[in-house]
């Protein structure tokens, strides 16, 4: 059996044998999944209800959910089926070439890797931001700006980036998932103390602006949805589960989405009661109005602050591994330990770049969140809804006269429309904030 192990490993590149090790279980891929999927981007949840209303918000929410789960669903029986002719798929890229060829993987590959970047980047910023307000809170006039703390952030994500795998990071996912349910948590709480205060804005849920702007925002409304459902590193977090891995994608993705569709619903729903159509596009901003008075408890703002910063940490981590994969095949040496000098070194030094460089990007460009909506249209819409049937539809090819055929067919046509829409309504919004970019500002809005 050693002998069979280690003809294994020279099989694989250095990037599959020391980042992405078939080690873990279903549960471990299921705090990947809940890392990957639920983050602070769900406070902007109540922000689309607002362009929708009621109705459509929840209808969108729903339909956001069952389509992201199928079509992950769809990803990974591709992923079973390859496994299953003894030819496993540890990447995107892997998959993608299988089916697409190597002609147009790169058109999946490189969004994937933009995207992933861009989270990092955004995490960083997020962290920083977060850290901020709370120094603000405790020290009054203080001396320390925005760029200070994306350093303190950065300094931490360097010591985790240096776990060497995907699976030594799942009891980080772990610790991860459970922040998200508890800021959540402490959202709906807050929203609920907010929408019974006295000081609380009148609820409003009409959809305000003339015909054309109501169709325009309620677009907007619901590229943010999708792209807050958005994951493009399904491959990748399979590849964690040790063999045979028949059936344990799925039991991951159904302990998943028990967690997503309760913290998403919860938070959309709570805070679109409490504030209306005045729902802004970081929740977290409704609680300190103008006046800087909170209408929540002070504890408790604090405690949701507290956690959405740690859980940027793990998310910054898990969406690095496509990266930190190619940097492995790159520069270490397979044959090697992974602990060894020649193969430690490398890791130490160009993992170490760069979060250097996504946290130099996060302080020169603190409006990075109007850019990062732009990415998220024109990669994260196509990779996490309209790939899975495309992929799946060439590979498996249903016939025409078959539900699943005109399902995929459905989705990769209304969300190809919700991308390009998505990515116009960002491209405007970049527009209209132009005039308030400022880089290495201390904005935190």
């Amino acid at each position: 059996m050693g002998e069979e192990a280690a003809l294994a490993k020279e099989k694989l590149d250095a990037g599959a044998a020391f980042v992405l090790v078939s080690k873990g279980t279903w549960l471990h891929a299921a705090y990947h999944l809940t890392t990957a999927i639920v983050g602070p981007a769900i406070l902007s949840l109540p922000y689309a209800f607002a362009s929708l209303g009621w109705e459509l918000g929840v209808l969108a929410l729903t339909m956001g959910a069952l389509v992201t789960f199928y079509g992950y669903n769809l990803v990974s029986t591709l992923l079973e089926q390859a496994d299953q002719r003894g030819q496993r798929h540890l990447r995107l890229g892997d998959l993608a070439v299988d089916i697409l060829g190597p002609k147009w993987s790169k058109y999946v590959v490189f969004p994937q890797m933009v995207i992933s970047f861009g989270i990092v980047v955004g995490s960083n910023l997020l962290c920083g931001q977060g850290m901020l307000k709370i120094y603000e809170n405790l020290v009054k006039d203080g001396d320390l700006k925005l760029y200070h703390f994306v350093m303190i952030s950065a300094s931490i994500m360097i010591i985790l980036s240096q776990l060497p795998s995907f699976h030594s990071l799942r009891y980080i996912s772990l610790a991860s998932a459970l922040l998200s349910m508890g800021y959540s948590l402490g959202v709906v709480a807050a929203c609920i103390y907010a929408g019974h205060s006295k000081r609380a804005p009148p609820k409003d849920y009409s959809i305000v602006g003339s015909t054309s702007a109501r169709v325009f925002h309620a677009f907007n409304g619901l590229s943010i949805m999708a792209s807050t459902y958005g994951v493009s590193i399904i491959p990748e977090i399979q590849a964690t589960i040790a063999s045979p891995v028949s059936g344990k994608m799925f039991k991951g993705l159904l302990l998943c989405y028990a967690v997503v569709v309760t913290t998403f619903f919860s938070v959309s729903i709570s805070g679109y009661w409490a504030f209306g159509n005045k729902a802004t596009g970081n929740l977290f901003d409704n609680f300190i109005p103008d006046d800087n008075t909170t209408l929540a408890p002070d504890w408790l703002l604090f405690l949701i602050i507290l956690f959405i910063v740690i859980q940027l940490l793990a998310i910054a981590v898990v969406y690095s591994q496509p990266l930190f994969d190619v940097f492995e095949t790159a520069l270490s040496d397979v044959k090697r330990p992974i602990f060894s000098f020649r193969n430690l070194l490398p890791r130490l030094a160009v993992r170490s770049l760069y979060i250097v460089l996504a946290a130099f990007l996060a302080a020169m460009l603190p409006f990075f969140g109007d850019l990062n909506a732009f990415i998220g249209a024109v990669g994260f819409l196509p990779l996490a809804f309209i790939l899975p049937p495309v992929l799946y539809n060439i590979k498996c090819k249903p016939s025409p006269g078959t539900v699943v055929f005109w399902v995929n067919t459905a989705i990769i046509v209304v969300y190809g429309a919700m991308a390009v829409m998505g990515s116009v309504s960002s491209v405007r919004q970049i527009v209209l904030d132009a005039h308030k970019f400022k880089v290495f500002s201390n904005n935190t809005s």
